[in-house]
């Protein structure tokens, strides 16, 4: 249940790190209030999951989730750059979250 916990902190992680963009600085009402809301709600998850995980993993695995799923959000959505060197080093990142899972 905790690593499910995580995954799901992770991904509220990529819900505000993509919102802040749609907030334009905090000047929109409704994406700066779902911004705040996945903020919070990332956090605490990950707190919760970190009752039962090593503090070193559940950190690294949440901002690893994040870094990702930003990443890939920001080439999806928002057109930035799909370099070959940019998708493999994220690809890196992908794989050392996981083994970071694999080996705990």
């Amino acid at each position: 249940m905790s690593w499910t916990l995580l995954l799901i902190a992770g991904l509220m992680e990529v819900g505000w790190a993509i919102g802040l963009k749609y907030t334009q600085g905090f000047t929109k009402l409704w994406p700066s209030v779902a911004t705040l809301v996945s903020m919070v709600f990332s956090v605490i998850l990950l707190g919760i999951a970190m009752k039962t995980l090593p503090a070193g993993t559940s950190y690294a695995v949440w901002t690893g989730i994040g870094t990702v799923g930003t990443a890939v959000l920001g080439m999806v959505l928002l057109g930035e750059s799909t370099s070959f060197p940019k998708i493999a080093c994220v690809l890196l990142i992908l794989c050392g979250v996981a083994g970071l899972k694999y080996f705990d």
